[in-house]
């Protein structure tokens, strides 16, 4: 459909902005605090983070790490992985899943996702188990939990650990579990644009387990156990005092802006009932905390167009699946093997949602995808 772009001001898709603007004062004197302290690596404002951050995750432990693809990296060595070693991914997720596996020298092996919550699809994983299949990566693609209970009875059955990709979310739930609290456990990521989101790199590994969090612990320090007695082969990894003093902040709104985001989610179901657009889904089950609101649209090139001229912004989270990257060329996938990836990553849209964002600009966004598919104003 062609129509005449608006003068109307612009709708981003996040404004950092507007987010950080309410809290600058705040912010400035955890500045000011970190400085006056003198310590900038680890010490008592990271480790008061780690403890806020577990209570507010429902974890035992969490560990701060210095970005989310670090983590599932020292995660994955902390469960044993080797050069060799296979680690499953869902083909259609962000690149940092499968290169957080290649940079400790594992081999990625790719499997397609299910329809409904886009998570790694157990038939699927199942069939992809080798004799060198050493973790299992469900990712939590944007705000929503996998459906974890049929990749855990796999899992179990083969007796190989769970490490969960919940970069894009943090505080969601699958069947009352919070993500991490049924498998060895699972890693955020703090980059400036997710929910809870650091003044620059940051990420952290959630786990149950005693073990794992120590050995997670001791690879981000390059093994050092002290004395610099270095008793494994870690690396550098730590998070930053001043990104932890910030997230602190930060982590003190994230429940009232998760539940802002739920609400800005049920306004767009609300305006975008009965158009062609698939949204995505929620329910009592699984709680979402909408780091994106994604739909699925035949067109999807041509509404983005539509919805740009019109000022509004709209991203394709992802365009091209992972097994089809140029670097991946060497495991030799060919088109068609991800069939449900593949669809996705032709009909995926995630349009603006964010703390701030007011029912006005939720409305023109809706109006604007209800004019492309010819429904016009309600």
């Amino acid at each position: 459909m062609t129509g005449r772009a608006t003068a109307a001001a612009p709708i981003p898709l996040l404004d950092l902005g507007l987010v950080h603007g309410l809290l600058a004062e705040e912010l400035k004197r955890d500045f000011e605090r970190v400085l006056t302290s003198g310590q900038f690596i680890l010490g008592p404002e990271h480790d008061a983070f780690e403890r806020e951050l577990a209570e507010a995750c429902g974890a035992k432990h969490a560990i701060g790490i210095s970005s989310g693809t670090a983590a599932l990296s020292i995660g994955l060595l902390a469960l044993g992985v080797e050069p060799g070693n296979e680690v499953i991914v869902p083909a259609f997720t962000y690149f940092a899943s499968a290169s957080s596996v290649t940079l400790i020298g594992a081999i990625p092996r790719f499997v397609d996702v299910e329809p409904s919550r886009f998570g790694m699809d157990a038939a699927s994983l199942e069939a992809a188990i080798t004799s060198r299949t050493r973790a299992i990566m469900p990712v939590h693609l944007y705000g929503l939990s996998c459906d974890m209970t049929p990749l855990i009875e796999v899992a179990r059955k083969k007796g190989i650990p769970i490490l969960e990709d919940a970069a894009q979310a943090i505080g969601a739930t699958d069947r009352g579990a919070p993500v991490g609290t049924k498998s060895a456990g699972a890693t955020l990521s703090f980059f400036p644009t997710k929910n809870l989101g650091g003044l620059g790199d940051a990420g952290a590994i959630l786990t149950q387990d005693d073990e794992f969090a120590a050995k997670a612990k001791l690879l981000r320090v390059h093994g050092d156990a002290g004395n610099y007695t270095h008793v494994a082969l870690g690396t550098n990894a730590r998070l930053d005092a001043l990104q932890a003093a910030f997230l602190r902040t930060k982590l003190r709104r994230l429940s009232g802006w998760t539940e802002e985001r739920r609400s800005i989610a049920a306004r767009y179901r609300a305006a975008l009932r009965g158009t062609p657009a698939i949204l995505p889904e929620d329910k009592e089950t699984a709680l979402h905390t909408y780091h994106q609101f994604t739909i699925r649209v035949p067109e999807r090139d041509r509404l983005q167009a539509h919805l740009r001229e019109r000022g509004i912004a709209s991203r394709v989270y992802y365009p091209i699946i992972l097994p089809a990257q140029p670097c991946f060329s060497f495991l030799g996938h060919r088109p068609g093997e991800f069939p449900v990836s593949e669809r996705l990553a032709g009909e995926v849209l995630s349009i603006p949602i964010f703390p701030g964002l007011t029912e006005e600009q939720v409305e023109r966004v809706a109006a604007e995808i209800r004019a492309f598919f010819g429904g016009g104003s309600r």
